[in-house]
């Protein structure tokens, strides 16, 4: 199948949302004027008057993931980025229709979404399409300190990974992206990689307090995310285990989390806690450490080990300048058709590019 002909245009999906507006901002600032998409026509005109562009950048409104899918289909944009959470359900759907011959990234960073759009490699390899899921930081900094220490190496027996960001909370509601994150990895339940297969841990373990390179400390627990699909692709290990510095470490809410996972995987139950965590108002507050980390320890067969670290700025911050770094390339036409986590689509110094930088030992 040849690719169809495509406009040069990049739609952001969620264009009004924190990182949307973010992304915006950074494709405007490299000369790209990108398309707007959301639900509500106002908010999209203030987020395109924000940008301080004559005339500002084209808005889409289009309230459901169904309905971006139409209008993707028939305009045809170049590359679209994904910003409105709830990849599960939502992001197989848009990528498809951007097939053929457009382009896809998304944040996801969840046991649930990140290997749907992965299955879908055959189908964009086929459609001439490139595309990306776990574009931001804890899939990318874990990912991209692996393959660095993996480097012409055999497959080590053994890859654990550590995702921990720092971000800069902004003052308003915390918003249905998160929020549907959130239930979903309470819903989900832990998981490792156990001799070559995924199995189910009890979620919150291994909790763990690191030394980071600058001298401060950080706790983190085991969480089912991207961070440990990517690592184990990247690796070939048999054995994967993953932590995040978002992961609850108290010993009473760690005990507390089986029952309330029980509790929100019904459905009822689970629609009312989104909605109702979407709509909590968060107040201001900085980064908690002065950078974000991803961490990795690789162990071998014969007991060698390596470890290694990306320092990043804001989590958040960093989220944005990874889809931003890999909108650009794809609007290049840098892709490789198919289906990819970050450091496979563009390797592993897409991480330094887009702003980090690596310590390795």
């Amino acid at each position: 199948m040849k690719p169809d002909t495509r406009s040069d245009e990049v739609w952001i999906l969620g264009a009004t949302g924190r990182i949307g507006r973010a992304v915006a901002a950074r494709l405007v600032a490299a000369g790209v004027d990108p398309v707007l998409v959301g639900r509500d026509r106002e908010r999209l005109r203030e987020a395109a008057a924000a940008l301080g562009r004559d005339g500002g950048p084209r808005i889409v409104q289009a309230d459901t993931a169904e309905r971006i899918g139409d209008r993707i289909g028939e305009e045809r944009p170049g590359v679209v980025v994904n910003t409105i959470g709830d990849y599960a359900a939502t992001a197989a759907s848009i990528a498809r229709a951007c097939m053929p011959g457009g382009h896809y990234l998304d944040l996801a960073a969840d046991l649930a979404a990140v290997p749907r759009l992965l299955g879908l490699h055959q189908d964009a390899t086929v459609a001439g399409s490139t595309l990306v899921t776990g574009a931001g930081f804890g899939v990318l900094a874990t990912e991209a300190v692996v393959v660095k220490l993996c480097e012409d190496r055999p497959a080590p027996r053994e890859v654990r990974v550590d995702a921990l960001a720092s971000v800069a909370m902004e003052a308003g509601v915390v918003g249905a992206a998160f929020a549907t994150t959130s239930v979903d990895v309470l819903t989900t339940g832990g998981r490792r990689y156990r001799e070559g297969r995924l199995v189910r841990t009890r979620l919150g373990a291994g909790p763990v307090t690191l030394t980071l390179p600058d001298g401060q400390t950080v706790k983190s627990a085991g969480v089912p995310s991207g961070e440990l699909l990517a690592a184990q692709r990247a690796s070939g290990a048999p054995s994967v285990t993953v932590t995040s510095a978002l992961a609850p470490t108290s010993p009473a809410v760690r005990g507390a989390l089986p029952v309330l996972g029980a509790l929100l995987s019904i459905p009822a139950l689970r629609r009312l806690a989104v909605a109702r965590m979407a709509g909590m108002r968060m107040k201001a507050a900085p980064m908690p450490r002065r950078h974000s980390w991803g961490h990795a320890v690789v162990t071998w067969p014969d007991g060698t080990s390596r470890e290694g670290w990306l320092r990043a700025g804001d989590g958040m911050d960093y989220t944005a300048d990874v889809a931003v770094e890999i909108a650009v390339r794809l609007a290049r036409g840098e892709g490789r058709p198919g289906a990819y986590t970050p450091a496979a689509a563009f390797g592993p110094d897409l991480a330094t590019a887009a702003g980090g930088d690596f310590i390795l030992d």
